[in-house]
């Protein structure tokens, strides 16, 4: 059964284009598919123009991941990844509207997530992204009586083949729901979920019980209730109220036969405890300097705290500035989408060692970069950095971490930085990053000769805010980060085992553009 349908034009967010341009436009909301149908995911070329001479090339989150590819008229089913061959095909009949609707067979739960719809001209190209949402309601729950437990009786719920992780919630014959109950989930070789939640009823009243399991996404659920006999519940006795009297009297007794025998043994170690007690605070005080000593070498001997203040005459029109100065987000102007937009700080460095970190906030397809630049580099239109161009930059672009060099190198790292450090000395030619999420290195450029001042560099696209942290003067106000082992690493591959940063509230569909050259399509 097919369940998601192309969507009126009034659902898709529009721009306006010149005439040698044009946008590629996907829902703004989630497309939803059952587990087994179809699901058709649709995106639409403004202005609306004949796409039979283009390509046409939807993927998952990297281009080298294709669903589906058309190009010369034909589609393309070698390319695939394994797991979409033969389970997509194009409406060709749309194509001539400008559409690029495709339908995805069999929906399974590895087809959850987000997907890129790709245009392509000899001159020109554009993308747009969207999510598909799996759901699929699994078997009905299975309750039954386990036994007693806790002066109560355990009873269990189970249920499995559910899409995505289910939610369970037990009630009694009057709908009051049971707050307190455990809750286990496994998910198997499919993808699919099963859950496990055990209640305890300790209410002889309560009559019968009602496992219920949802699927958040549908909104539809399946229940069973048991009934639960008066006599399975454990029976009050009058010898229980007797031992637990005579338990309460025991107790009392060993606590005090425990107070008398501690005071005799604070009496006996308090002598022996005074001269070890001097020696391991004077140990103490010891350890404790050379830590505060460590931590004030850090950068350098501790380095000037640069004070930044954005310069908004330097801004892109699609960045937005804060009055204070301290912060800039990306907010598109209607002009100049895929241009590279940056803002620089408002004083030059010429000497001397600086600091200074930012907090980062973005979404998954956003791209980000921060470090220093020199005066007069351009930054208008698409450019790119790297220190032969006058740029010393790292940052986040496609779901991977890159230092800006030439040939640009691909970073991993262990934990995403909310916070970027970034560490200049000028006479030593020294342009250092630092994780302060965990206090430890990213990347240091090479050094290098700087002619004329730097100054301190943002760019930022797609539903990025940089914000530049207040950072008290001397060494106790700084983030000491641990060491100097890079969390940041040059890798073979661009693969992160984290997820990304937390983002800001973003739309589930995005444009996303990158540059493309002959033979390859490199991250700009």
């Amino acid at each position: 059964m097919c369940v998601s349908l192309l969507l009126p034009v009034s659902q898709f967010s529009v721009y306006s284009v010149s005439a040698d341009e044009f946008q590629v436009i996907g829902p703004s909301e989630p497309i939803v598919a059952e587990l087994g149908g179809d699901a058709i995911l649709p995106c639409s070329l403004v202005p609306a123009m004949n796409a039979e001479d283009m390509e046409l090339r939807w993927f998952r989150t990297k281009f080298s991941e294709p669903v589906f590819i058309y190009r010369n008229h034909q589609e393309q089913n070698r390319e695939l990844m394994p797991q979409y061959a033969g389970r997509t095909s194009l409406l060709r009949e749309l194509l001539t509207q400008g559409q690029a609707a495709v339908r995805i067979q069999n929906v399974q739960a590895s087809d959850n997530g987000m997907y890129v719809c790709f245009f392509k001209t000899r001159s020109y190209y554009e993308e747009a992204t969207l999510e598909l949402q799996v759901a699929g309601l699994g078997s009905a729950p299975q309750v039954h009586i386990e036994g007693l437990e806790q002066d109560g009786v355990r009873v269990v719920c189970k249920a499995s083949g559910w899409f995505p992780k289910p939610q369970v919630q037990w009630t009694d014959l009057s709908g009051k729901k049971f707050l307190e109950f455990s809750e286990a989930h496994a998910q198997d070789a499919a993808g699919l979920f099963s859950v496990e939640a055990a209640l305890v009823v300790r209410d002889s009243s309560a009559g019968s019980v009602s496992c219920s399991v949802l699927n958040p996404i549908l909104g539809q659920e399946k229940a069973m209730a048991v009934s639960i006999p008066e006599p399975f519940f454990p029976q009050a006795s009058p010898w229980k109220a007797a031992f637990a009297g005579s338990l309460t009297v025991l107790g009392l007794l060993l606590f005090g036969a425990g107070c008398f025998t501690r005071r005799e043994l604070s009496a006996k170690l308090k002598s022996e405890r005074g001269s070890k007690g001097e020696r391991e605070r004077r140990r103490e005080e010891k350890r404790e300097r050379g830590e505060r000593e460590r931590n004030s070498h850090w950068l350098f001997h501790s380095p000037d705290i640069w004070t930044v203040t954005l310069h908004p005459g330097s801004a892109h029109v699609n960045l937005l500035i804060s009055p204070e100065k301290k912060s800039v987000t990306w907010m598109y102007s209607g002009l100049g989408w895929y241009h590279t937009c940056s803002v620089l700080g408002l004083e030059g460095i010429t000497s001397g060692r600086c600091y200074w970190d930012v907090e980062i906030r973005c979404g998954a397809f956003s791209k980000w970069a921060v470090g220093v630049c020199r005066e007069h580099v351009q930054r208008t239109g698409t450019y790119t950095e790297s220190p032969d161009k006058g740029f010393w930059v790292v940052g986040w672009y496609h779901g991977s971490y890159f230092a800006w060099t030439k040939p640009r190198k691909a970073l991993s790292l262990r934990q995403h930085p909310c916070r970027v450090g970034i560490f200049l000395d000028y006479s030593e030619g020294d342009v250092s990053f630092y994780n302060m999420t965990d206090g430890s290195h990213i990347f240091s450029f090479p050094k290098a000769s700087f002619p004329g001042a730097l100054f301190p560099y943002f760019m930022l696209r797609r539903n990025v805010s940089l914000n530049i942290c207040p950072t008290e003067r001397g060494s106790e106000g700084l983030p000491v980060p641990l060491s100097k082992s890079p969390s940041l690493e040059e890798a073979g591959s661009t693969t992160l085992p984290s997820p990304a940063p937390s983002p800001i509230p973003f739309s589930s569909f995005h444009f996303q553009l990158s540059l493309y050259t002959e033979d390859q399509f490199s991250i700009y």
